[in-house]
């Protein structure tokens, strides 16, 4: 924070308010379903580079209900890890009151991504986001079909 200097007699030094800014940039996917996890870090650090923001946070969120975001080492052996763990926590072959009342096959994929959720928010400072050495932003798409998918990236600072 920046201290503003009363320069008439006798006054007290005060905050000088920077005005908060918000860009938003969207992220277009094509992805394969059926729990396909797709690194999104570059797109979201671009996204704060290029945001004319120095300082501040970035919210990452999908749209939609068969979809989620989180953080994870994005590495071969954790990936097939989390689909297995997604596989045991809500399976495929289930029996899903959804699927009976929207026939759509799908209703794992929303139990898979209500437990994960829409979103996360990372800060970022001088234009980096502030995350672990090998931490990186995924995209998971638990649909039972391919999709295009767009995530919105929002960037709040100054």
């Amino acid at each position: 924070m920046r201290i503003e200097r009363n320069r008439v007699g006798g006054g007290r030094d005060r905050p000088l308010q920077m005005p908060m800014m918000i860009v938003t940039k969207k992220i277009k996917l094509s992805t394969k379903g059926d729990t396909d996890i797709i690194n999104i870090t570059a797109e979201a650090a671009s996204a704060v580079l290029n945001s004319g923001l120095k300082n501040g946070s970035v919210a990452v969120f999908v749209p939609g209900s068969t979809g989620g975001i989180t953080t994870v080492e994005y590495e071969p052996g954790l990936v097939e890890d989390l689909k297995t763990f997604f596989e045991k926590i809500a399976p495929k072959s289930g029996a899903y009151q959804h699927n009976i009342r929207w026939q759509d096959g799908n209703g794992y994929s929303h139990v898979r991504a209500s437990f994960l959720g829409p979103g996360i928010t990372v800060p970022f400072v001088d234009n980096k986001m502030l995350l672990g050495k090998w931490q990186q932003i995924v995209f998971i798409d638990f649909d039972n079909r391919p999709r295009d998918r767009e995530i919105i990236i929002q960037i709040t600072g100054e």
